[in-house]
């Protein structure tokens, strides 16, 4: 009997089973400390390839400089030039493009997402502009607007509206019906349903795509600044070019690089503090 009586006690005692997915499995996870091992010599590797083909003299300095002179370029500029001002007026570019189309696509982009005839009537129109080249429009944007600040921004707000409108709706529509048919069940009207159950569940994939459309932003402040600008990390590109500072070419486009990476990270940020639960491994 004793011994029978132990046998539930043994059945329960818990079972601790490991749940960690192999890395190289579909949907697999890493340690940290591997993922940001992995991450660096990501990064590593194409420079140390630069480094190797610049310093060997494979490839002309006129076409390729060393990492050295790209690295001597940017202290030169931060020291004798602008450099702080160029990337202070830069950002401030991106960021009202960017802003200005947030202002308006959001919106718009939700009207399209809930409704389907305010989707059928605005939706071709929109999904044709898009393939519309911004840089095609700086001459109008210059009748329009003029050559001042407002013409860099606006560049940039043409490069990013339609996608933006788009993309936001694809995101209300993939919002599950269940949850709209049991607000509609209790009574909730159009307004409520689009206040407290598509923005809520959308607002994750939204947050996302307003992190992909700020860094199609920062892909568009060089033609922007195509529009008789006298400073910023795009002109000083183009002006380099003229002279062929090659050098101070791939300085700007670093610090581009640079910079959009730093937004991107402090979106991805705020999207895991917004959205802990997104985060969540069952």
């Amino acid at each position: 009997m004793s011994n029978m009586n132990d046998r539930p006690a043994q059945a329960q005692e818990p079972v601790r089973v490991r749940n960690r997915r192999s890395p190289w499995a579909v949907g697999g996870e890493l340690p940290r400390g591997v993922l940001l091992a992995l991450a660096a010599t990501g990064f590593l590797l194409p420079c140390a390839a630069w480094v190797l083909i610049s310093s060997n003299g494979w490839v002309d300095a006129v076409f390729l400089p060393t990492l050295q002179q790209v690295l001597a370029s940017v202290q030169t500029w931060a020291l004798d030039g602008d450099l702080a001002a160029d990337v202070g007026i830069s950002i401030s570019r991106v960021y009202g493009g960017f802003a200005l189309s947030v202002l308006l696509a959001l919106p718009l982009g939700i009207l399209l997402g809930a409704f389907p005839p305010a989707r059928a009537l605005l939706e071709p129109v929109i999904d044709f502009s898009r393939y519309l080249p911004a840089v095609a429009f700086i001459p109008l944007i210059m009748l329009w607007v003029g050559i001042d600040e407002s013409a860099k921004v606006t560049v940039i707000f043409i490069g990013t509206f339609c996608q933006m409108i788009l993309l936001i709706a694809g995101d209300i529509m993939r919002v599950p019906t269940a949850p709209i048919e049991a607000a509609r069940t209790m009574g909730a009207t159009n307004q409520e349903v689009i206040q407290h159950v598509l923005i809520p569940a959308a607002w994750p994939a939204m947050f996302d795509t307003l992190r992909a459309m700020m860094g199609l932003s920062w892909t568009y402040l060089v033609v922007a600044e195509l529009v008789a600008a006298s400073s910023g990390l795009g002109f000083s590109i183009l002006k380099a070019q003229r002279f062929l500072q090659t050098d101070k070419i791939f300085a700007g486009i670093l610090l581009i690089g640079l910079a959009g990476l730093l937004t991107d990270q402090a979106f991805r940020w705020l999207h895991r503090r917004a959205f802990p639960w997104h985060h969540l491994r069952t």
